[in-house]
């Protein structure tokens, strides 16, 4: 039964002038004959088979192998190392190059947070958001200063490539009020614990203001490839869901950097139905007045300079 429907798959897949045959014996390097054999029933896909062609034709197994109520998921890797996170990132790189810039991929993201892509670049603040990250996420905690972690683990390149991405394709945002507050709240805490130098925590906050200042030039009506949406009522959740014309991929996720990824295609347009209307019921700070954008952005400017008065006071305590 699943070999029938995974071929009646392979025949919508492919041009209606190529042949099925000719098809199965490119994608999986064997004779016609044998290709022939597995068409007519005589011989099963093997396991491995079944995965390269699901893979050469982007055939979701999900919908294919799965009850309707479940859905196979891909995990993201473990972080507990700095090269864990190097991992993670070039992984998180891989998966969404999957979709091509050029097949108008099209992203949305549901920010809790301030979106990982703008903090994982080259600046303090993703460093400072790398040893954050490492401090919650390793059992032994790295119990060192902010200063010690800089000068022992530089930056690679695999958060630019990420950046890189990101700006290349349509982006559709949804922030609240409580977005920014968690990168706040970390450089308040390791200032406290004093980890972070008033200093470093001045300039941390500074550049989550100079990052707001840019996405705030960004808000204009004829971009079409950087859009934000405020939402005041919305529990966001840093839910992302990634589309072309071709495929679909939603990340959710389980722990502070990992996630579940899932191609179902029952899944991805449920949440694409459900995005639809969340930004229904949304301001689009892109086309909003002059008043509703500078609410919002002068009502976080004021967080932040909050934070950093109370951060600043450190060094006189």
């Amino acid at each position: 039964m699943y070999q029938e429907k995974l071929i009646q798959e392979i025949y919508e897949k492919i041009d209606a002038t190529k042949s099925i045959i000719e098809a199965i014996a490119n994608a999986l390097d064997i004779s016609y004959d044998a290709a022939h054999r597995r068409i007519s029933m005589k011989s099963k896909f093997s396991i491995e088979e079944t995965v390269q062609l699901a893979n050469h034709f982007a055939i979701s197994l999900d919908k294919m192998f799965q009850k309707s109520d479940h859905v196979l998921v891909k995990k993201t890797t473990e972080i507990r190392t700095p090269h864990d996170l190097s991992t993670y990132l070039e992984n998180s790189f891989k998966s969404l190059t999957e979709f091509n810039p050029d097949l108008g991929t099209s992203l949305y993201y549901s920010a809790k947070d301030i979106p990982i892509f703008y903090t994982i670049n080259t600046g303090l603040l993703s460093s400072f958001k790398r040893y954050v990250w490492l401090n919650l996420l390793s059992f032994e905690g790295l119990e060192v200063s902010f200063e010690s972690f800089l000068s022992k683990n530089p930056l690679d390149n695999g958060g630019k490539k990420l950046n890189d991405y990101y700006s290349s394709i349509r982006v559709k945002e949804i922030w609240n009020d409580t977005t920014i507050n968690s990168t706040l709240q970390q450089i308040m805490y390791f200032s406290q614990t004093g980890l972070l130098t008033a200093a470093h925590g001045t300039i941390l906050c500074d550049q989550v203001k100079e990052l707001l200042f840019s996405l705030e030039k960004k808000c204009v009506p004829n971009n079409d490839q950087y859009q934000l949406y405020y939402h005041e009522l919305l529990i966001l959740n840093n839910n992302v869901l990634v589309s072309n014309k071709d495929r679909r991929a939603l990340f959710v996720p389980h722990t502070m950097l990992g996630y579940f990824i899932t191609h179902d295609t029952d899944t991805c347009q449920h949440v694409s139905n459900f995005y639809q209307h969340q930004l229904k019921n949304s301001r689009l700070l892109n086309t909003a007045g002059t008043r509703d954008k500078k609410m919002f952005f002068n009502k976080a400017y004021q967080k932040i300079d909050l934070y950093k008065a109370r951060v600043s006071a450190m060094d006189e305590i």
